[in-house]
């Protein structure tokens, strides 16, 4: 019987990441989303980094299914922006916020700036918690570049329309799935996931 990991999210992109990633990484687990599990609670993030609120994330799904969770926090830091959107990436245009809405605010506020101001990178925390084996780390990624001012591409989610890393042209929403997954920041993260975990099963 596979080992079954709980992915600790609703979010439809980020599940279809993390198993088209984790799928030939770690092809002896069975990855499934809580999305499979009825009644689960609502998760009020309150930390106050990406790594904080991926543990509150993990620590609760493992507490309510029993089940090893990995869970993801990630998001969007622009420099000039003092940082932000940063952990609140998901909702800066208020609770419930489409991604278009998100994007929508975020173009209406760089579009005075000049483009050496809007250098920004994606960071990712991913956490991994199984308290029957007593096992909990952190691990995360980034990936560097600059933003540009109108939505190119229709691949991705979140903010990878407006997102150019450093060496391409391309925003990640015009890169193929396989190209984003090697250099994105839930990449860089789940591949030190994979070495970790590894070496303590």
């Amino acid at each position: 019987m596979m080992k079954k990991i709980v992915l600790a999210t609703a979010n439809t992109h980020k599940i279809e990441e993390f198993h088209r990633i984790l799928s030939h990484k770690l092809p002896d687990l069975e990855f499934i989303s809580q999305k499979e599990f009825k009644n689960v609670p609502e998760i009020e993030e309150t930390g106050a980094s990406f790594a904080e609120n991926a543990l509150i994330k993990a620590r609760a799904i493992n507490n309510f299914t029993n089940l090893p969770a990995l869970a993801d926090d990630s998001g969007l830091v622009v420099e000039a922006f003092d940082n932000r959107p940063g952990i609140f990436s998901a909702r800066y245009a208020g609770i419930g916020a489409t991604d278009a809405k998100n994007l929508e605010k975020i173009l209406s506020e760089i579009k005075n700036f000049e483009d050496q101001y809007l250098k920004a990178y994606f960071e990712c925390s991913i956490a991994y918690v199984d308290k029957a084996s007593n096992i909990e780390f952190v691990v995360d990624g980034q990936m560097f570049g600059s933003l540009v001012k109108e939505i190119r591409g229709k691949n991705g989610f979140g903010y990878d329309p407006i997102f150019v890393p450093d060496g391409l042209e391309k925003t990640v929403s015009e890169l193929k799935d396989d190209v984003k997954d090697e250099i994105s920041h839930r990449g860089k993260a789940l591949e030190k996931f994979c070495i970790i975990f590894k070496n303590l099963v």
